[in-house]
C-alpha cells in the first residue's frame, strides 16, 4: 500500500504516537509523518505509507494554514498554554484596532526566534531535549513567510486578557506560537498561543482527513484503502511535467531529463524549481530544474531528486 493517509490528530498525542497508530492499523511498517505537530495542538497530519515515505519532505515543504488563538497580557516559557507563566500584564488598554495594526505588520517575510521548547535541531539534538538537560543555548533565528493572516473573531476587549482568533497561511518552518509571542511584544503587553488547529498542509486539509476512530473502523472492515490518497495527489502543489512515452525508461532509471523527452510543462520553469514528472497520470518522480549551458546557449533540464522505478 503506497500513498498517504491524512490524519486529524487530536490534542494530547505526539506525531510519533500517530505514526505508531497508523502502522498498527495498516500493518505497514514503513510509515512516516510529514512534519511534527505539537502534542497540544490538533489538526491535519499526513502519514506516508510505503514508497510514499520518499515524498514526505516535499509535502513538508508546502505551505500550511492554521487557526490559532492568541491570549494577550501573559507570556509563557513555551509561548503556548503548556509552559510556565513568565510575565502577567494588564492588556485592557489594547483594542481590536490596535491589534489589527500590529497584525498587518507581520505579513510577508519575517524573522523568528523559536523557543527552547521546540523540535529544531542544533548540533544533532532537539532544543527541547537540551532544555530538559538544563542546557540553554542561543536559538538560531530563521526567516519565514506569512502569506496571509486575518482575524476571525475576538473576545474580552477591555479586560486584562483579551483573546483573538486568527487564520494564518505560512511557509515551512513558521512557529505560530512564536508569532503570537512576537505580536504580544509588539503590543507591549505580551501574548501566548492558547489554541492551535492546523487546517491544511500543502494539498491536505480538514476536508480529506480522518479521525483515529474512523481509521480504526475502516481497518476492522478492511476498507482502509478508501482512506489512502494516491502519491500523485500528494504533490499536486508542485508544477507538473508530462513526458513523452519514449522517455519513460530513462526517467525510471534516474537519468537527467532533457527537453526532447518532455511533452509539456517545461516552459514556465525556473532554475531550482521542483516538479512532479508524470506519464499518463502516473507519478514517476520528483525532479529539480537546472540550467544546462552548451555552445553559448542555455536551456532548462531536469535532474532527479526522487525516482519511482516501475
Amino acid at each position: 500500500m503506497d500513498g498517504i493517509i491524512n490524519i486529524l490528530k487530536p490534542p494530547g498525542m505526539t506525531s510519533h504516537d500517530v505514526v505508531y497508530f497508523v502502522r498498527r492499523a495498516t500493518g505497514i511498517k514503513k510509515c512516516g509523518h510529514t512534519g511534527t505537530l505539537d502534542p497540544g495542538a490538533a489538526g491535519v497530519l499526513p502519514i506516508c505509507l510505503g514508497r510514499a515515505t520518499r515524498l514526505a519532505r516535499f509535502i513538508t515543504d508546502g505551505d500550511k494554514t492554521y487557526r490559532a488563538e492568541a491570549t494577550l497580557g501573559m507570556e509563557t516559557s513555551t509561548q503556548d498554554a503548556f509552559g510556565n507563566i513568565l510575565n502577567n500584564r494588564d492588556a485592557s488598554a489594547i483594542n481590536s484596532e490596535r491589534f489589527n495594526e500590529v497584525l498587518k505588520s507581520f505579513g510577508g517575510e519575517i524573522t523568528q526566534t523559536p523557543p527552547m521548547a521546540s523540535a529544531i535541531k542544533v548540533n544533532g539534538k532537539k532544543l527541547y531535549e537540551l532544555e530538559r538537560e538544563g542546557k540553554i543555548i542561543e536559538v538560531p533565528s530563521r526567516t519565514v513567510t506569512i502569506y496571509e493572516i486575518k482575524i476571525m473573531d475576538s473576545w474580552d476587549w477591555g479586560t486584562p486578557n483579551p483573546r483573538v482568533l486568527f487564520d494564518v497561511t505560512c511557509s515551512k518552518g513558521t512557529y505560530v506560537r512564536t508569532l503570537c509571542s512576537d505580536m504580544g511584544k509588539a503590543l507591549g503587553c505580551g501574548a501566548y498561543m492558547s489554541f492551535l488547529l492546523r487546517s491544511r498542509v500543502a494539498a491536505f486539509g480538514l476536508h480529506n482527513s480522518f479521525t483515529l476512530e474512523e481509521i480504526e473502523i475502516m481497518s476492522r472492515e478492511n476498507k482502509l484503502i478508501d482512506a489512502v490518497i494516491p502519491m500523485t495527489k500528494a504533490v499536486e502543489h508542485l508544477p507538473m511535467v508530462e513526458i513523452h512515452p519514449t522517455a519513460n525508461k530513462s526517467v525510471c532509471s534516474g537519468a537527467t531529463l532533457y527537453p526532447s523527452g518532455i511533452r509539456s510543462g517545461l516552459e514556465a520553469l525556473n532554475p531550482n524549481d521542483l516538479v512532479r514528472v508524470q506519464l499518463d497520470n502516473r507519478l514517476l518522480g520528483i525532479y529539480k530544474a537546472a540550467i544546462d549551458r552548451k555552445d553559448d546557449a542555455e536551456r532548462i533540464i531536469l535532474r532527479p531528486e526522487v525516482v519511482f522505478s516501475v
